[in-house]
């Protein structure tokens, strides 16, 4: 098995960005599956031809992109990606979309194919706090995720793939004493048992993972 895991560059001002940087520290194999590594562009569009051109190159069977959440606690499975881009600031390239479609006249929305509530509930088995999340925002992480299900909605149904929110890196909350943070490591050990419960589920496991709000 061949695992895909992206992250993207840093952005908004920030000088690191925690996807990147785990993604980077990730393992050559995790439970016998080959993990390629591939650092995304912050940038609406650019970052899913990035990844569709990594597709197309590596014919992974699983697409698992990380991004930064900052102000989250915890990792976050996202549930689902919405058909909408509205983005409180630019992306790396300037561009900043106003309720514009991801893909035009694309369903509303997709959901993961991943066994979300088995990586979370390994993740937590591994010390990790993690949670399912139901929304990916509306910026270039939700735009990756719902591009990237479309992608293999429409041209690789054989293929699994979603999306994990980080929170920031200590380092990133020198100057944001409010908002939590998760060291590179606890990011790593949780992303590892993360892909491994990838791997060994085809089908999501039936535990609560919902919220009130």
């Amino acid at each position: 098995m061949k695992i895909l895991v992206t992250g993207f560059d840093p952005f908004g001002g920030e000088s690191i960005n925690p996807a990147s940087e785990a993604v980077k520290c990730l393992p050559e194999f995790i439970a016998g599956a080959q993990i390629i590594p591939l650092i995304v562009p912050t940038v609406f569009y650019q970052s899913i031809e990035v990844i569709e051109n990594a597709v197309k190159q590596y014919n992974p069977d699983v697409i698992l992109s990380i991004g930064q959440a900052g102000g989250r606690a915890s990792i976050t499975v996202e549930r689902i990606g919405i058909n909408v881009d509205d983005a409180r600031i630019a992306d790396n390239m300037g561009q900043q979309m106003i309720d514009e479609p991801v893909v035009k006249d694309g369903p509303a929305a997709y959901f993961s194919t991943l066994p979300i509530k088995a990586m979370v509930k390994a993740m937590n088995d591994a010390g990790v706090m993690a949670s399912v999340s139901n929304t990916a925002g509306t910026f270039v992480c939700n735009h990756v995720m719902y591009g990237i299900l479309h992608l293999c909605a429409t041209q690789y149904p054989d293929k699994r793939a979603g999306f994990v929110h980080i929170p920031f890196l200590p380092e990133q909350t020198v100057d944001k004493p409010k908002y939590p943070s998760m060291s590179l490591k606890m990011i790593v050990k949780g992303l590892c048992a993360a892909v491994e419960a990838i791997i060994s589920y085809q089908q999501d496991i039936s535990v609560t993972g919902g919220t009130e709000h």
